[in-house]
């Protein structure tokens, strides 16, 4: 990520460049801020939100040549730490670099981790824990809350002005429509079905679909309670907060567009002068997602059972079985490659019912599936939620080994490697049967 950026990473190791890292340092001519910005928290609105604990440095030039704002977190109180104490501590920051990296592997967007620098304070949640910064790059960090956030100043002529940030910065396309800021809205659309379609088809669950936690660039951001899925059920809820399971894995599409109704209330002035004409092209345009969604979701699954068109059918059932019969769905996937090979012992074997497998898979193989690009969309190794735990508690007791062993296994996530079968396995019941995550704050 440091050659990415053109930054030298045996600087950053320095003691420079460590206190860049954790906000000590700023170089000449860099003004650090806190953002602004509101949001939907669970459905209520906050109406100022903000960086309680995090300070964008500012942009670095990447490889690709585009921007990338380098962004702390954990680094102190701002003026939007609403009484917290602006720290974060190694565990949780370590979680977003693991769960990040393992995501940029799988080819979804999302900010990057550059560094966690362990800060040697203390920092007090249920317990005492070691301090840790997060150093986070991504290509902006607008948020649907960014916009909320100007429209609720009142100040149209701010909001103009982020939505043509937005446009330059992320989809420069909609500069050249005949509506520039429908264009931008319908840009966003977009990114968000493909995003939150490729989060289903891994079995990625944010946690905390918050309107502040959605990226105008389509990136996905703010790893907080997140975790894979284990046991295929759309009802599964890991965060400890999330009680009425809002933000439930088979609700994530559900909750998408719901943020970007909001997006598209923030941006109202700026479709038309007239509010009626205004609302009827943001319902029109918002219409397309749950489409664009299907499209990218129904693509993708193809491509999972190897095959070029998925009769609804043949999916729908499937999806009936993995429930039923609570079936991990990262093995699952996997181990159908064999099937399409001609041995389905081995994805037969995850199932209780085995009469309803056997007919479902003799309906698949008559498609004549293609294993080989099933291996190259099925992921071998995902950040398993109890190794996850296992290396950031080893983690943040000073021991690194767990953590770079699962970062080796998920980085190359499609290469089946020897040694790491552990990394292939599923949680024992007991642990995925108690599983929660926390927001670490």
């Amino acid at each position: 990520m440091a050659g990415e950026l053109g930054l030298d990473a045996a600087w950053l190791r320095g003691a420079e460049g460590l206190r860049l890292l954790v906000g000590e340092h700023v170089p000449e001519g860099v003004t650090p801020v806190a953002q602004a910005y509101a949001g939907h928290q669970f459905g209520h609105y906050a109406p100022r939100l903000g960086d309680g604990r995090a300070l964008l440095l500012g942009e670095v030039v990447h490889s690709d040549g585009g921007p990338r704002d380098l962004h702390l977190k954990g680094s102190g109180r701002t003026p939007f730490a609403r009484g917290g104490d602006g720290l974060a501590a190694v565990g949780p920051m370590l979680r977003e670099y693991v769960v990040s990296e393992a995501m940029h592997a799988l080819g979804i967007p999302t900010t990057r981790a550059l560094a966690v620098v362990a800060t040697g304070r203390p920092v007090r949640r249920e317990t005492v824990l070691p301090g840790a910064v997060l150093a986070r790059v991504a290509a902006s960090h607008l948020r649907v809350g960014s916009f909320q956030y100007a429209r609720a100043t009142g100040d149209v002529d701010l909001l103009r002005r982020v939505a043509d940030h937005a446009i330059a910065r992320h989809h420069p396309d909609a500069a050249g429509a005949e509506n520039r800021y429908l264009a931008l809205f319908e840009a966003v659309v977009t990114a968000q079905a493909e995003l939150v379609a490729r989060w289903m088809l891994v079995g990625f669950i944010h946690g905390v679909m918050n309107t502040d936690n959605m990226t105008i660039s389509g990136e996905t951001i703010d790893y907080g309670p997140c975790a894979f899925l284990e046991a295929f059920d759309p009802a599964t809820v890991y965060s400890s907060i999330d009680h009425a399971g809002r933000y439930a894995y088979g609700n994530q599409p559900r909750v998408a567009e719901w943020n970007l109704a909001r997006l598209a209330e923030a941006l109202l002035p700026l479709f038309a002068e007239d509010e009626e004409r205004a609302v009827a092209l943001a319902v029109e345009a918002l219409g397309t997602f749950r489409r664009q969604y299907n499209d990218v979701w129904s693509t993708g699954m193809a491509a999972k059972l190897g095959v070029t068109d998925a009769p609804a059918p043949l999916v729908d059932d499937l999806l009936t079985l993995l429930r039923d019969n609570r079936v991990d769905h990262t093995s699952f996937y996997r181990r159908l490659s064999a099937a399409a090979r001609g041995d389905t012992e081995p994805a037969r074997e995850l199932f209780l019912d085995l009469a309803a497998i056997d007919a479902w898979l003799a309906r698949w193989r008559a498609l004549s599936p293609d294993a080989d690009a099933m291996s190259r969309v099925n992921p071998a190794y995902i950040p398993r939620n109890h190794l996850v735990e296992e290396a950031l508690a080893a983690a943040t007791d000073g021991d690194l080994g767990p953590l770079e062993r699962l970062l080796d296994a998920v980085s190359a996530p499609f290469d089946e490697r020897p040694g790491l079968d552990p990394y292939a396995e599923p949680a024992p019941d007991h642990f995925a049967a108690s599983y929660q995550t926390f927001c670490g704050t």
